[in-house]
């Protein structure tokens, strides 16, 4: 985050902002609700909208604060709330909410905590909601935790009361959008040339293979490297 994305941000935790920010977050899901847009205007409705309210209410913002309002209005009404900012960051592998004001990182292998939090409880668990509604799922106390996936094939995990004891929890694993080649990995130092050449022996020979590690340690982008081994003619398997 740069320096005036984190002063924009401490600013906008003020009391004020805050209860602006959920006052159009309100607004704007009824009246799109009620005016029944199309989906796919309603981020230009949204914009508009917010510039009519402003300008209604005589509400003269800074430039990087109604740029961070609408940046929020947006994640809330269309992605995945405070974390949305994460999920598009390319250095974060993976996201960590452990109740609403706990949230952590990791970049290049290294836990840091985020400077995002939710308002409470019920904001994680409607962020829960979004992911895992639209395949069908559900969570509750009965059934306290689920696993999903995001649209980008990221996988997720969440877990709520009795289970989850610091409150609703979401943990989401993020994959690499471009697949890295066997060269790469020799470059970047996880395989060398001999441990490459067994394993394409190994694929080509149709050997049973177990792949297993720790969180993190590799195992899928292990799984997509021996899978470029086998035969164009014959990948007939779904992973």
């Amino acid at each position: 985050m740069s320096r005036l994305e984190t002063d924009s941000a401490s600013r906008l935790s003020s009391p004020d902002l805050l209860k602006l920010k959920y006052y159009l977050i309100n607004t704007l899901s009824r009246e799109m609700e009620s005016e029944n847009i199309p989906a796919d205007q309603r981020k230009e409705f949204t914009a508009q909208r917010l510039d009519d309210i402003y300008q209604r209410a005589n509400l003269k913002l800074p430039a990087d604060i109604r740029n961070h309002v609408f940046r929020e209005v947006v994640d809330e009404l269309f992605g995945f709330g405070p974390i949305e900012v994460l999920l598009n960051d390319p250095d974060v592998s993976e996201v960590m909410v452990n109740g609403p004001k706990n949230i952590y990182v990791e970049r290049k292998g290294k836990l840091t905590k985020a400077s995002v939090i939710f308002e409470d409880n019920d904001h994680v668990l409607r962020i829960i909601e979004r992911i895992i509604s639209p395949i069908g799922r559900f969570i509750n106390a009965d059934s306290p935790t689920v696993d999903a996936r995001l649209p980008d094939g990221s996988r997720v995990n969440a877990v709520v009361l009795p289970v989850a004891i610091d409150g609703p929890s979401i943990t989401i694993r993020k994959f690499s959008k471009e697949k890295l080649t066997v060269n790469q990995l020799i470059d970047f130092g996880s395989l060398t040339e001999s441990m490459a050449e067994f394993l394409r022996a190994c694929v080509l020979a149709r050997l049973n293979i177990v792949i297993s590690g720790g969180t993190g340690s590799g195992k899928t982008t292990l799984l997509n490297l021996m899978s470029s081994f086998i035969p164009a003619d014959e990948r007939i398997v779904t992973i």
